[in-house]
């Protein structure tokens, strides 16, 4: 079994710049407004022998109460199709009421949930982690999605929960012959 994690949050605290990072890829949408994200975006990771799928989604509890309960909707329905949350949150602005609200409500999903506090490059990691333990959800992570400080531990944290990759059987090969029939337009191809 592939793990499935899905990144939530508010608008603007990271969640496209570490999927980024988690898929090496630049697929995900990355600005300094908020609402970009829409949409799930899945990509797949790997971490050494380790594979995984990650979902972003767009923030939840945004400004535009139309478009945010579509939005929400979406990001907490992939929660829910999830084995794992990454809560992603700004170590810059600090726990948020919208942080404890969100943190509240992915507490009663009964999926394992992180906090992985981003932007945290130039802080003191054991008072990020201080001051994000009050959202209730285990110990905090302090990450840079950006430079990718952290992300590899908190990978790890979240990949041990789950059993290693059973390896893919080789296919055996087939001894049968593979014929091939070709010809010119209308000669009867099909019908032989």
């Amino acid at each position: 079994m592939t793990p499935v994690i899905a990144l939530l949050g508010r608008p603007n605290v990271g969640k496209s710049t570490l999927f980024n990072r988690l898929t090496r890829t630049r697929d995900a949408l990355v600005a300094d407004f908020p609402g970009v994200t829409r949409d799930r975006l899945v990509g797949s990771g790997q971490l050494g022998d380790r594979p995984f799928w990650v979902v972003d989604t767009g923030g939840l509890l945004g400004e535009d109460s139309q478009l945010s309960g579509k939005v929400s909707d979406q990001a907490l329905a992939a929660a829910q199709e999830a084995d794992a949350v990454l809560l992603v949150v700004d170590a810059r602005a600090g726990p948020t009421a919208d942080d404890r609200t969100i943190a509240e409500t992915l507490r009663t999903l009964g999926r394992p949930v992180r906090v992985a506090v981003n932007k945290a490059e130039h802080l003191n990691p054991e008072l990020v982690r201080a001051e994000f333990f009050e959202l209730g959800l285990g110990e905090p992570t302090p990450i840079s999605a950006s430079h990718g400080h952290g992300v590899r531990d908190l990978l790890d944290t979240v990949l041990d929960a789950f059993p290693p990759a059973e390896p893919v059987p080789e296919e055996a090969e087939d001894s049968r012959p593979v014929f091939a029939v070709v010809g010119r337009p209308n000669a009867g191809k099909s019908t032989l």
